[in-house]
């Protein structure tokens, strides 16, 4: 019997196949157990897996990011976020923004949530030296103004998304910097940001006219004059729009809606106290087959006329969130398998409606078959005691919140807002 050939098995494969097709075998691997153990089998294979690398998630320094980039040069994704809740002192701060726009020149996501350390110096390094950006997110980056988002906004026109969510020296001069040269944008992420006004959102309108995802939540300044320019700009490409304690929204922005954005799939308005049951009609009746999530807790004026409108008519509804709606009753969910409820409801929050009674939540039961997550806190008639004295029986999928804070929330419901 002759010996093997010299070198072994992986010796003729590295002769045999070249680097295109080893890169066809490494893409054709799935778990990411399987694509690391690629790397494993020999020098080559480690630089051609390193090669093909698109994501990278990783901690500060810039020599560490030096190597990465060295490594790593087809990288598109990279994610320097920071916990919330635990420091990395110093964690990323601005040199770390200057080697990543020199050595990452072609990333189109960068993540740097919650990294307090950055300022406008290093974030305008990102403008000047990352021009194929798509993504940026620096959420409770506090140190944050106009000044560095703005040199962003210059440098970055390919910019689709932007969070900048809990920057509060962020002011209208941001969405007119982005107005005028990020006409691609889609997504923005300004909840918290609540210096900015109508002013600031009729000027994104002007030049930012594919907007599908807004979050303003808690930018009170801000109310219907702007966000009616938006709907009406934006029309059909508006997925979802989050408006969450903008008190001077009021109905003229919901009628808005309905005329305009019949792709609409989530809403939130909670704490919008002057929309009533007359707009929200007229939405449920123009985004029938879109709407998926609507939040609208807190919207003193609402009754059971806008609940069983939005239930017979939004065949795609599957959450809504009516808490702290005192005026919602029982008769909201009676005989809605008769008057043809239309949606597969899998998420109701009733928290705080306080004239609602353990014959309603039979009703609901009764009605909605695929209900996963069901919110009854504070509800002063329906306790876990008086459903099991009145024989109600929940689906065993279905999870019933009676007690607990109003302030806390749950992920399985959160999700869907």
């Amino acid at each position: 019997m002759s010996a093997p050939p010299s070198g072994g098995c992986g010796a003729l494969i590295n002769e045999v196949l070249t680097d295109d097709e080893l890169r066809a075998v490494l893409t054709r691997l799935g778990p990411e157990a399987e694509r690391d153990a690629f790397g494993l089998v020999c020098r080559r294979w480690l630089r051609i897996q390193s090669s093909e690398r698109r994501r990278l998630r990783a901690r500060a320094g810039p020599d560490m990011l030096r190597r990465l980039a060295a490594r790593f040069p087809g990288a598109l994704e990279l994610d320097l976020s920071q916990s919330p809740s635990r420091s990395f002192y110093p964690g990323v701060i601005d040199d770390d923004l200057d080697v990543i726009a020199g050595s990452f020149r072609n990333l189109r996501v960068l993540a740097l949530q919650n990294c307090k350390g950055i300022s406008d110096v290093g974030v305008a390094k990102l403008g000047d030296g990352m021009p194929s950006l798509q993504s940026l997110d620096v959420s409770r980056c506090i140190k944050l103004s106009d000044k560095g988002l703005k040199a962003v906004a210059v440098g970055c026109q390919r910019l689709r998304q932007l969070h900048i969510t809990g920057c509060r020296l962020i002011t209208d001069n941001l969405l007119i910097a982005l107005s005028k040269s990020c006409l691609q944008l889609e997504n923005l992420g300004a909840a918290g940001c609540n210096s900015i006004t109508d002013a600031g959102i009729s000027a994104l309108a002007d030049g930012c006219h594919h907007i599908k995802f807004l979050d303003i939540s808690k930018c009170n300044k801000v109310g219907d004059p702007g966000v009616c320019k938006i709907a009406e700009v934006s029309s059909s490409h508006l997925v979802s729009i989050k408006l969450l304690d903008c008190s001077k929204v009021g109905d003229k922005f919901i009628y808005s809606l309905a005329k305009c954005c019949s792709n609409l799939e989530t809403l939130v308005i909670g704490g919008c106290r002057n929309i009533s049951d007359a707009s929200i009609q007229a939405l449920a009746l123009a985004c029938s087959s879109s709407l998926r999530s609507l939040r609208m807790d807190w919207c003193l004026k609402i009754t059971d006329t806008s609940l069983r409108s939005l239930l017979s008519n939004c065949k795609l509804l599957v959450a809504i969130d009516v808490g702290c709606c005192d005026q919602i009753t029982d008769v909201a969910f009676q005989d809605g398998e008769g008057n043809g409820f239309q949606c597969e409801l899998k998420v109701l929050k009733i928290s705080s409606c306080v004239r609602l009674t353990v014959a309603g939540v039979s009703s609901v039961i009764k009605s909605f078959k695929a209900l996963e997550y069901l919110d009854v806190r504070s509800c002063p008639q329906v306790t876990r005691d008086s459903c099991e004295e009145a024989g109600v029986q929940f689906p065993s999928a279905c999870k019933v919140n009676f007690y607990g804070s109003l302030l806390e929330s749950d992920p399985s419901a959160e999700r869907f807002f």
